[in-house]
């Protein structure tokens, strides 16, 4: 039988955690009753530096049942450092990885349909939302811009997906290979290759708690996936050079002949906004490449991407 782990990253969801963690017990204790998993299945709980008793309410779990597993990382490194984190410890103990968050609003009960896909040969299975009725006007309608453009950027990315997902263990040993420090899971993983599938789902309301992904972090994750995948930014700048130097080549000339003609008339607002405009588009593409350089400055540090602080996987295996 399939020995399954789910990877669940938890930053400050004590509120949740109780739920989750008894519902993923129910349908461990169901897709056994089946004959879908075998006993020896883990949830596998990170801790990504919580501030709260996300930890404690871990650890308990475990000395409880060993059917919850922990990572308690020693300091907060982002959802996608969790991800990361919680796959390479499952990589060679589970035959496949189901990855999701803690906070409910994704299906369990669509695992059965991961598993069912997973064992007729997928090595990687994408949980899409069905549709984004639970998401505000400006939610919808931003992250359908995002896609949009990510594919005008030259990144494929699976619509609708986000994190919930099925790898099987060469789709991790794959994902391994990867060392880099930016991560971006959603582009990553369709990179890999291997026979894919697709199992759909409505996406519900967060259980309790907040969520820890407001705006900010949204736009950076936005950010993330376009200057690790893609350097259509870098060109569009290129290109974008060119066409101002072609406008100021027609601008030379046309003062000239205005010269030339006695035409010439002194436009002071003309100068400025032309200044102010220049300027502030200066200042934009030297962000964007700032952007890329900052990458590469993470890149060849080759800093650790996370630090592991307590394992309870250690103790079992």
């Amino acid at each position: 039988m399939t020995r399954l782990f789910v990877v669940i990253p938890c930053y400050n969801e004590q509120e949740v955690l109780p739920e989750t963690a008894s519902r993923l017990k129910k349908k461990f204790q169901d897709l056994q009753a089946d004959g879908r998993i075998s006993e020896d299945s883990r949830i596998l709980l990170v801790d990504d530096g919580s501030k709260d008793e996300t930890w404690s309410i871990i650890r308990r779990l475990h000395e409880e049942d060993p059917l919850y597993q922990g990572i308690k990382l020693a300091h907060n490194r982002g959802q996608q450092n969790a991800f990361i984190a919680g796959l390479h410890e499952a990589t060679g103990l589970a035959d496949c990885v189901i990855t999701m968050d803690a906070d409910l609003q994704d299906d369990i009960n669509a695992m059965d349909a991961m598993l069912q896909s997973y064992e007729n040969g997928s090595d990687i299975v994408f949980g899409v939302r069905s549709n984004r009725d639970t998401d505000s006007f400006f939610k919808k309608h931003t992250a359908q811009g995002y896609y949009r453009f990510m594919r005008m950027m030259g990144i494929e990315l699976v619509y609708n997906h986000a994190d919930y997902r099925l790898m099987s263990s060469r789709a991790l040993t794959a994902l391994g290979e990867y060392h880099e420090v930016n991560l971006f899971l959603r582009g990553i993983v369709p990179e890999l290759g291997f026979q894919t599938d697709v199992v759909y789902y409505k996406r519900a309301e967060r259980f309790a708690g907040e969520s820890k992904y407001p705006l900010s972090k949204m736009l950076s994750l936005a950010s993330e996936g376009i200057t690790s995948f893609s350097v259509q930014p870098l060109k569009v700048i290129s290109w974008l050079g060119i066409f101002i130097a072609f406008l100021s080549l027609a601008g030379l000339l046309y003062a000239l002949i205005s010269k030339w003609t006695g035409n010439a008339v002194s436009g002071w607002t003309a100068i400025v906004c032309s200044i102010w405009f220049l300027g502030g588009l200066q200042l934009l593409c030297i962000g964007v490449v700032g952007a890329y350089i900052g990458k590469i400055y993470n890149e060849v540090k080759a800093r650790p991407r996370y630090i592991i602080e307590e394992n309870t996987l250690e103790k079992e295996e």
